[in-house]
């Protein structure tokens, strides 16, 4: 089965998901500057979730690129990542709504871990298709860095009820370290064995 479809439906999902995220944006009653100030924690939710979306897109985009062929379990799997990116708009606004209180931002959290968990599970349907010694196994390795990222997730909801900027800092730190996705997606997906060789491995987005 090709992977255009899902590719396709894929980027037109995420494009619906920002589309809701701005228009959660209320434009203010007003022509001057004091009226923008009470939207500046609804525009940092915005913005922060914007980040996490496009790096989401970005290498959703070069997981695909090591991807040849997808199935049943994949098609599922990339819907059940899809889903929890989905609901980002809401527990984006609720917490600018309510300038960062700690719920909202536990809930963000929460939020983010379990897309981060689905996207896992999402790769690792991928690898189990293609084989422990595709390219796109060999690219993705022990993915170290997305573990990592499940528990920074994990530290930035139990912070959230103590000190919910610190969270949001986490929430930021994570997002800042797979900002440049990498560029080893894209080679050839028939260049495993070489790269294989040379030991290189790439983490999975999270």
């Amino acid at each position: 089965m090709g992977k255009g479809r899902l590719k396709a439906f894929s980027d037109a999902v995420v494009a619906i998901i920002l589309t809701i995220m701005v228009l959660e944006m209320k434009v203010p009653h007003g022509a001057d500057f004091a009226n923008l100030v009470p939207l500046w924690p609804v525009f940092l939710s915005y913005a922060l979730s914007f980040l996490y979306i496009g790096i989401y897109w970005n290498n959703h985009h070069h997981l695909l690129q090591a991807t040849q062929k997808v199935n049943g379990r994949v098609l599922w799997a990339n819907l059940h990542w899809l889903f929890w990116l989905s609901l980002l708009p809401f527990s984006t606004g609720w917490m600018g709504e309510n300038y960062f209180a700690p719920l909202p931002v536990a809930l963000y959290g929460a939020g983010l871990l379990l897309t981060a968990v689905a996207y896992y599970v999402l790769t690792h349907t991928l690898i189990s298709h293609h084989g422990r010694d595709s390219a796109i196994a060999v690219a993705v390795g022990r993915d170290t860095k997305g573990k990592i990222s499940l528990a920074l997730y994990v530290v930035g909801i139990l912070l959230a009820f103590v000190q919910p900027w610190l969270a949001c800092a986490v929430y930021l730190l994570v997002a800042i370290v797979w900002l440049v996705p990498d560029s080893r997606f894209e080679r050839s997906p028939h260049r495993g064995l070489s790269l294989l060789i040379q030991g290189i491995s790439a983490p999975t987005l999270v």
